[in-house]
């Protein structure tokens, strides 16, 4: 299992590098696209759809919804004036909304979870709600002054990859050593307070190294350090949400596309609310 988790992420982070760092924009959009709509046909699972019609008709509707909003508003329309297209800033401000009331859930979970955990069609909309704002925020943050600094916009990107994946490191490690304290075992067991506390800790590190590199204003360290940790702590939110939906579904894994990681989903849960989350709070008040 780890030989085969390690091949498959030497074979993945070379092309996902290469797609940050050199697809032209609209080559960019499309491949992200394309993620989300694979991540779309495993949310199928998650929603209870049983024909490989209604899963694949998923995950082409949420894929070509991404693709109509590349078409729709033009790569040099997506910031104007140093401001967002107000269309991507209302589904990011949508997206959380949705993982405040995410939040919710999985604190209460299994109590009231009647209404949704039985409905195809309210799980459905929940992943909607997941995935179209994360391939929002990613193109938002790739295109930031994108005219400036080609870079710039993947910068923030391995930003908030970089926090969240030292967070994951982090958790896992403390986790195994210190766990003692389960955060929501009943929607996790896994997860624990004291993992969830090194993870905070062990991104610090990120966030005070692009401080230093983005040339913070002294004044502003705080809503720097402030954004980066509620990024980090929402970023464990996306996680406890698709083991909410897996353990609903009765499902381990999203699918096994990804030999010894599971399914994509199983990749990206934590990015699914950290990528919105984080590019709002860079909109209203960062950028």
């Amino acid at each position: 299992m780890l030989k085969q988790r390690i091949i498959t992420a030497l074979i993945l982070a070379p092309i996902a590098l290469f797609a940050i760092l050199f697809l032209p924009l609209l080559g960019f959009q499309l491949a992200i696209a394309a993620v989300v709509a694979i991540g779309a046909w495993e949310w199928a699972n998650l929603s209870g759809y049983k024909t490989p019609l209604a899963k694949n008709t998923f995950a082409a509707v949420l894929g070509a919804v991404c693709v109509a909003m590349t078409l729709v508003i033009p790569e040099k329309q997506i910031w104007y004036q140093g401001q967002l297209h107000g269309f991507y800033t209302a589904i990011l401000g949508a997206a959380c909304a949705w993982w405040a009331v995410s939040l919710a859930m999985i604190i209460a979970y299994p109590k009231y979870s009647a209404f949704w955990r039985h409905s195809v069609v309210i799980r459905s909309i929940f992943g909607i709600l997941t995935l179209i704002p994360t391939w929002v925020a990613i193109i938002a943050l790739r295109t930031n002054l994108y005219e400036v600094d080609v870079f710039y916009g993947a910068s923030l990107i391995f930003y908030v990859l970089g926090i969240v994946w030292a967070a994951d490191i982090g958790a896992f490690f403390t986790g195994v050593k210190f766990g003692r304290h389960k955060l929501r075992p009943n929607v996790s067991p896994g997860k624990t307070i004291e993992g969830l506390i090194g993870g905070v800790g062990a991104s610090s590190a990120i966030i005070a190294f692009a401080a230093l590199h983005y040339h913070v204003d002294p004044g502003r360290i705080w809503m720097h350090a402030l954004i980066g940790g509620l990024t980090v702590a929402v970023s464990a939110l996306g996680d406890l949400n698709e083991s909410m939906f897996k353990r609903c579904a009765g499902i381990k894994d999203s699918s096994n596309l990804l030999p010894g990681h599971g399914g994509v989903l199983d990749r990206i849960d934590s990015l699914t609310a950290a990528f919105p989350v984080f590019t709002f709070c860079y909109v209203m008040w960062m950028a």
